[in-house]
């Protein structure tokens, strides 16, 4: 499948997967970000990430802070997958094998809301989600960048 760019020139969609993919990361994304969002509001918390409130000091990993844990989910998302992203992207240009890089980037969209939603917003921010998702996250950005390399290895001399 192409499009035509100029005089009728065609040219190839390059990164059909990847770009299938962004759809639903961006949703969850902008979930996080919602709920940031819902919390400043709701808290008349305007800057910062935590509640300038008396009850502050009471919070604790089974009561976290409402606005920081967010953000945290939030910023943890934000510190994974731009790179996953880069990594699948370059895989994909490279030759990789589009059904391989679909279930890679399925698996790491299950390990991302895994992290958050069973990890972080469980019972004492420290449930099971969380070190699947952490570790599947790095597992994921070693796994891509290996497959990477290995696709490359004519460039070597391999």
């Amino acid at each position: 499948m192409s499009s035509t760019i100029g005089l009728g020139v065609p040219v190839p969609k390059m990164l059909p997967v990847t770009g299938a993919w962004t759809v639903p990361f961006t949703a969850y994304l902008l979930l996080l970000s919602n709920r940031v969002v819902y919390q400043r509001i709701k808290n008349k918390q305007w800057i910062g990430d935590h509640l300038n409130n008396p009850d502050n000091k009471n919070h604790t990993t089974d009561n976290p802070d409402p606005l920081f844990l967010e953000s945290r989910c939030h910023l943890n998302f934000l510190e994974n997958v731009p790179l996953a992203f880069v990594f699948a992207a370059i895989a994909e240009l490279n030759g990789a094998d589009r059904s391989v890089l679909s279930y890679a980037m399925a698996a790491l969209f299950a390990l991302r809301v895994g992290h958050v939603e069973i990890g972080l917003r469980g019972k004492g921010t420290m449930a099971n989600g969380r070190p699947i998702g952490m570790f599947g996250t790095q597992g994921f950005l070693a796994g891509m960048a290996a497959y990477t390399a290995y696709l490359v290895k004519g460039y070597w001399g391999y």
